[in-house]
């Protein structure tokens, strides 16, 4: 056992109990999201997304509306979390395909474009409700923004997934329908890849089979990219 001078010890002593009244006054929130997602701080991403896109007008209200979701929606369960935010685009956004919202062929949308725009397409609702659900503290490895084929309407599809577990039978948040359900009642999606921060799947059994790198895909990054400009701390996603 090392002795201390006492000199040494009290000052030891004190550093201890700083670094305990630290740990005690830090939320399990915040060391939750200690890994590059820090607070928001919507005090300067308002002015940011004016100069980027003018004016907020319409729009503050869904932006303050997603602000407050964001505040009060901790405290809740994931379950919990998955219904408000699944309701909440659902409700705020509504469906518009890309040549009319932005005038290109395929554009995805950061969650506050969405909201500016009031309107977005399924992409944009599903990585809006991945992000905000890992801002409430959902781990990225329970998410996976997922292509389907939607084979009622039969066309391309997106979704938010979540895995309780890894080899768990997801839940499916979606523009189309509502209400969440599991993967195995959707038999009207048929699953064909998906994706999070830790890589991209190949759909199937047991949660299915890591097959690349998440970087690989450029429109993801570029709105990693968007949102850092924005103001939002995202990490890797």
């Amino acid at each position: 056992m090392q002795l201390l001078h006492p000199g040494r010890a009290s000052r030891h002593r004190r550093g201890s109990m700083c670094l305990l009244l630290i740990l005690l006054s830090t939320s399990a929130w915040d060391l939750a999201r200690s890994t590059g997602w820090q607070r928001w701080d919507f005090a300067r991403i308002y002015p940011t997304l004016e100069k980027r896109y003018g004016p907020l007008d319409g729009a503050l209200p869904r932006i303050e509306a997603w602000q407050a979701l964001l505040q009060q929606g901790g405290g809740l369960s994931e379950l919990e979390q998955l219904a408000e935010v699944n309701r909440f685009f659902n409700r705020h956004v509504r469906f518009s395909d890309d040549v009319r919202v932005w005038a290109q062929e395929d554009y995805w949308a950061t969650p506050a474009e969405s909201l500016i725009r009031g309107a977005g397409d399924c992409e944009d609702y599903a990585l809006a409700k991945y992000f905000t659900l890992r801002r409430l503290g959902v781990p990225s490895d329970r998410l996976r923004i997922t292509y389907v084929k939607a084979l009622r309407l039969n066309q391309a599809h997106m979704v938010l997934t979540y895995y309780a577990t890894p080899g768990a039978d997801p839940l499916v948040l979606d523009n189309i329908d509502g209400i969440i359900r599991p993967a195995s009642q959707r038999r009207d999606l048929l699953p064909v890849y998906a994706f999070n921060a830790e890589g991209l799947y190949i759909p199937g059994a047991g949660g299915g089979k890591r097959s690349g790198d998440s970087k690989r895909l450029s429109r993801w990054q570029d709105v990693l990219q968007r949102m850092r400009a924005e103001g939002f701390v995202v990490g890797e996603g």
